[in-house]
């Protein structure tokens, strides 16, 4: 398979899984802070994430070693992976560590505007990502 092609095959992948894991993470944060269901917590919806989550870091590492762009070399791509730390710890309390109703909602609201923002980052591939325009 040329380079081009297993680019062009990994990046859906790697969009297809970032759409998949941005709604899932939505469904479930959703029904935590909305309706105190139990749902989001059940083993078969974990795991579900997990594999979602698992396919995005092996396309995401792929796409790194076809592309020969790096984090900490490219600002980017730094972003990105410093902002999915954010995102990841904001999830966590938002699905499940927050001690409080209002600490899970305002960690969900966050996580969510800082997946938009990681998003916007990978578009643009700026640093600045939706902000590039100011």
């Amino acid at each position: 398979m040329p380079i081009s092609h297993l680019h062009d095959v990994l990046r859906q992948v790697h969009v297809t899984a970032v759409m998949a894991s941005g709604t899932l993470f939505f469904l479930r944060g959703t029904a935590v802070t909305l309706m105190n269901a139990h749902w989001p917590h059940r083993p078969a919806v974990r795991y579900l994430s997990y594999t979602i989550d698992s396919i995005l870091l092996a396309a995401a590492l792929m796409l790194i070693a076809v592309i020969h762009q790096y984090p900490f070399v490219q600002a980017w791509l730094t972003v990105k992976v410093l902002l999915l730390v954010v995102y990841i710890g904001l999830g966590s309390i938002a699905i499940k560590r927050g001690k409080s109703l209002a600490i899970r909602r305002a960690a969900f609201v966050a996580a969510l505007g800082v997946f938009v923002f990681i998003a916007s980052v990978a578009h643009t591939h700026n640093p600045l990502g939706l902000f590039t325009t100011l």
